[in-house]
């Protein structure tokens, strides 16, 4: 094992992996809170280590969040750096759990550098820390890597799918353009007990096919959007004790908020218009959202 895997598992300097989003002509002010929930549920996807709008810090994140009824928050990972960032921020701050992985279009550059190894190797000791409750976000990703990265991707995403089960813990899966490969994927190495889509981008008859394997499906704030049609398809055919919420902040804040920054503080804005899509009580929809969250993680 390299020295890089062995050492630096907890960040002397968590400020460090902190990146900046580039804000571009964004409106980066962040919106102002909505109602508090009436029962507490948890943000199953969110990267907080990406600094937008007002430069909010973690302790910032998770007190707004409490305000609206967000308990807690699954902080994922796309590399090694954010890796370590995520396992820190679980183990010093109380509300956050974290998953750990190499994002799959990050993957062929680790392969083309011959550290992939190496890096699977610094995730695998990160998952045996308590707080860590996911080897995520890692999958299949046809959009933005071509055909010429799909080899790595593959060794990556089985890789991490070893991972989970070794470590016994869940996997959140980023799956882009490449619905069929996964599922293939899934059926061929055998999918973790808890497999989790995170930002669901499939259809209804993807979500029929997860229903079936019991697997997950996290629905982001895309869910509101105008052509979003699949999605909300999705959702109403998806088991109540399968579905989850997410935000993937700092990305996709929900209608009427798109393209303002978006934070764990926003999720009651999906929670509510997923319970007026589905026709379901609130309060009842936000107990069974905080029931499947702690089935699949743990509790917070």
């Amino acid at each position: 094992m390299s020295e890089s895997a062995a050492s630096g598992l907890v960040p002397a300097d968590p400020s460090q992996y902190v990146r900046v989003r580039e804000k571009g002509a964004r409106d980066v002010s962040y919106p102002a809170a909505p109602d508090p929930l009436p029962v507490p549920v948890y943000d199953n996807h969110a990267h907080l280590e990406i600094e937008d709008g007002e430069g909010l810090d973690l302790d910032d994140h998770l007190a707004r969040a409490r305000a609206v009824g967000v308990a807690g928050v699954v902080q994922a990972s796309g590399d090694v750096d954010s890796s370590r960032w995520s396992a820190w921020a679980a183990a010093s701050h109380a509300g956050v759990l974290s998953a750990v992985a190499i994002h799959p279009n990050e993957a062929p550059a680790y392969v083309e550098r011959g550290i992939l190894a190496d890096a699977i190797a610094v995730i695998d000791e990160l998952a045996a820390q308590p707080r860590v409750r996911a080897i995520g976000e890692t999958g299949l990703d046809f959009f933005r890597t071509g055909e010429e990265g799909h080899a790595a991707q593959f060794e990556s995403f089985e890789a991490h799918i070893a991972l989970a089960k070794k470590h016994d813990i869940a996997m959140q899966i980023h799956d882009r353009e490449a619905h069929d490969a996964v599922l293939e994927t899934l059926a061929r190495v055998g999918a973790p007990d808890k497999t989790v889509f995170h930002c669901f981008s499939g259809d209804a008859a993807m979500a029929r096919i997860a229903a079936d394997h019991g697997y997950w499906l996290s629905f982001a704030g895309n869910v509101t959007f105008k052509n979003a049609q699949n999605l909300r398809d999705a959702l109403a055919l998806t088991p109540r004790q399968r579905i989850l919420v997410e935000t993937d902040a700092p990305f996709l804040t929900p209608t009427p908020l798109r393209g303002r920054p978006n934070a764990p503080y926003l999720i009651p804005v999906t929670v509510r218009f997923m319970a007026a899509e589905l026709g379901v009580d609130l309060a009842e929809f936000c107990t069974q959202l905080a029931a499947n969250t702690v089935e699949v993680y743990g509790e917070f």
